[in-house]
């Protein structure tokens, strides 16, 4: 490597404490190999050119769910890799020296609070914006990770930030199977950006969410306000980027062999199309994936699928495909003991006598366990989601534990005299939810946060208002994250139920061969003489 192992007498207390620092982030191998095969053998210095070519993004015509592609962003993804290097790989000579690399990747990527990241992403944005001649106007009061960050962006300026993570979150894992660049495919944020706009930015009344187009919006959203809502609604947007540098690092062998831009297709690109099919787009299985501070591999594996087969893999229950209603629901989700994140889409009406279908909603719920037929709430854990067309997550408030409500029909009793509701339910008391499901999925209602405590306050829809919405079910969707382990259990679960009910149809002629076995005499006998003692055959 160049270096002196860390445990000889002679190594500088700088070079030990660097070493250290990377090891508590169990990145201090990869280092070392990475700066073994990049380093020049001559001089035992690493060089920027080299640093930069390895950080380098070149991806052109990718495919797009997105409505409008702002083109300025790939001139942005063109200057991130030299940003990167330029940023916190700073060469003292003319190359890096072993400790000043180590040293780059500590300030990047070491252990540190997640604001300080996002203050990272933030100066990455901002220096491979201003090479790309964009006209930014965030201002840093300091080279310190932990500066006060001033100015403001406008909306297409979060657009970019958006897709540069998302970028470099797909680069991370499309690099883990294929050494070779893969078709870059970007999601639609526009949920996330209004999020941002509606949280940081002063807007009117009469702010129409479901017909703007965030690039054309001019309002200002300024740095501080932005940071506060990126760290409480999207804390793991942070983790796309050290990710990206981990993973490039580790396959800096390849990159070596092949650092110029090559284009390479993974998987099948009309199955990635058909993600319009699902309510679960890239975009929004992104959003939620951004929730977590520790980002969950399932759900990474809905926004960038490794293998085209793995989305339908995933997809536990559609309504349009196996029929709506609770029966059909529960025939499908039975047996699944894991995390499910179930969507609904519903239409709102205009109150001006508008369009319905031009206000559509996605809502959801995100459950730590499978469901289970009970008469009231359960659950450990849980998560509610406003989708679109504002973005917004609400995590448990620690106040109560009515996570998940799911009731089907009694089949025991023939009479209740006061039956419990029969749907599916999130947060809220039973007859007050704050989200209702009725049986034959036609109905949605959305209570006021006033009603839940189990849920963190805000509204589920726009312009929700305090009276309860009652809305028409488009679509119900119902996706596994519990793993392949939570999906082979259900499949065990599903052929033992099978087999036990062919089991019971199934009849023995042989056993029924002759009348003195047949139930027919047994039935005679018992109505004749009922109380009869027999002798018993010895």
């Amino acid at each position: 490597m160049g270096a002196s192992p860390s445990t000889s007498h002679n190594v500088p207390n700088e070079q030990r404490e660097v070493e250290s620092l990377a090891a508590s982030t169990g990145s201090l191998p990869v280092l070392q190999n990475a700066f073994s095969k990049l380093h020049h053998p001559q001089t035992n210095l690493l060089p920027r050119r080299t640093l930069q070519q390895c950080f380098n993004l070149n991806y052109k015509n990718p495919n797009s769910e997105a409505p409008l592609v702002v083109n300025s962003i790939w001139s942005l993804l063109d200057h991130v890799g030299v940003s990167i290097a330029d940023l916190f790989f700073v060469p003292e000579k003319g190359g890096l020296s072993w400790v000043e690399f180590v040293k780059g990747y500590v300030k990047c990527c070491g252990r540190m609070p997640t604001s300080m990241v996002l203050n990272t992403l933030l100066r990455i944005f901002c220096a491979a914006g201003t090479k790309a001649g964009l006209n930014l106007k965030l201002e840093f009061e300091s080279d310190d990770a932990d500066c006060k960050v001033g100015g403001y962006l406008l909306p297409v300026d979060v657009l970019m930030i958006f897709w540069m993570s998302w970028t470099l979150l797909w680069d991370s894992r499309t690099r883990i199977v294929s050494e070779e660049k893969v078709d870059l495919w970007l999601p639609d944020v526009n949920h996330l950006v209004l999020s941002a706009v509606m949280s940081c930015a002063e807007v009117g009344s009469d702010f129409n969410v479901w017909d703007c187009s965030v690039a054309d919006l001019e309002v200002q959203l300024p740095a501080g306000k932005f940071l506060q809502w990126a760290f409480k609604t999207v804390p793991s947007l942070t983790e796309c980027f050290t990710k990206f540098v981990n993973a490039r690092l580790h396959n800096c062998v390849a990159l070596e062999n092949a650092l110029g831009p090559s284009i390479s297709s993974l998987g099948d690109i009309s199955s990635t199309k058909a993600r319009d099919n699902y309510l679960l787009s890239r975009g929004r299985a992104f959003s939620i994936s951004l929730t977590y501070r520790t980002v969950c591999e399932e759900v990474l594996k809905l926004c960038c699928p490794i293998k085209s087969d793995e989305t339908d893999e995933n997809l536990v229950y559609k309504s349009s495909l196996h029929g709506k209603g609770l029966n059909r629901f529960w025939s499908n989700i039975e047996g699944y003991h894991g995390p499910l994140l179930i969507l609904v889409s519903a239409n709102s009406g205009d109150a001006h006598g508008g369009d319905a279908s031009d206000r559509k909603w996605i809502i959801g719920a995100l459950t730590e366990q499978g469901f289970e037929n009970r008469d009231v709430f359960y659950g450990s854990a849980g998560n509610l989601y406003a989708i679109s067309p504002v973005f917004h997550a609400f995590l448990p408030s620690a106040k109560e534990k009515n996570f998940v409500y799911s009731h089907l029909h009694s089949t025991g009793k023939v009479y209740e005299p006061h039956p419990k509701p029969v749907g599916i339910a999130f947060g809220g008391t039973i007859g007050n939810e704050r989200i209702f499901i009725d049986e034959d999925f036609a109905k949605v209602t959305v209570r006021h946060h006033a009603v839940d405590k189990t849920y963190r306050p805000g509204s589920l829809i726009p312009c929700q208002g305090f009276l309860p919405v009652e809305a028409p079910i488009s679509e119900v969707e119902v996706w596994g994250l519990g793993g392949s382990s939570a999906k082979q259990s259900q499949n065990s679960y599903k052929k033992r139920e099978e087999l036990f009910t062919e089991q019971r149809r199934k009849v023995d002629m042989k056993t029924f061969a002759s009348w003195e076995d047949s139930p027919e005499k047994m039935m005679m006998d018992m109505v004749s003489d009922p109380n009869a003692v027999k002798r018993e055959d010895r």
